[in-house]
């Protein structure tokens, strides 16, 4: 069985953290998924890009509405992920819209950040 672990974070606590700890906590959490993935435990770990860089969907009666932010009303709870090929946000949008969910709730598509930069200047 395999589980997504989404990680919320309080941006006031990481922002007060001294300088260089939130890269001496990413380490250790690299070094550790890296045991993790050796023992089969971790398939695939990804960081997103800051809340402020999503944008939210909607279609309601055949129109589309796109908003800033993940701000799905709280009635609307995760249910999964595709993880999608796109230049830029226009076109993940575009791609987006073909999915019947954004009629039934809210998808919310934000890009992924390059986690091969993170792992290089942290030194993982």
């Amino acid at each position: 069985m395999k589980f997504l672990m989404l990680v919320y974070t309080d941006d006031a606590l990481l922002e007060a953290l001294p300088d260089g700890e939130f890269d001496r906590l990413m380490h250790g959490c690299i070094s550790h998924a890296d045991e993790l993935k050796d023992e089969g435990k971790l398939i695939e770990s990804q960081q997103l890009e800051a809340a402020s860089t999503a944008k939210s969907l909607r279609i309601r009666n055949g129109r589309a509405s796109v908003v800033d932010g993940p701000f799905a009303e709280t009635k609307e709870m995760l249910g999964g992920f595709n993880l999608i090929e796109a230049a830029d946000m226009d076109e993940a949008l575009r791609i987006a819209a073909e999915f019947p969910w954004a009629k039934y709730g809210c998808l919310e598509l934000r890009p992924v950040r390059d986690f091969a930069k993170v792992r290089a200047r942290v030194g993982a």
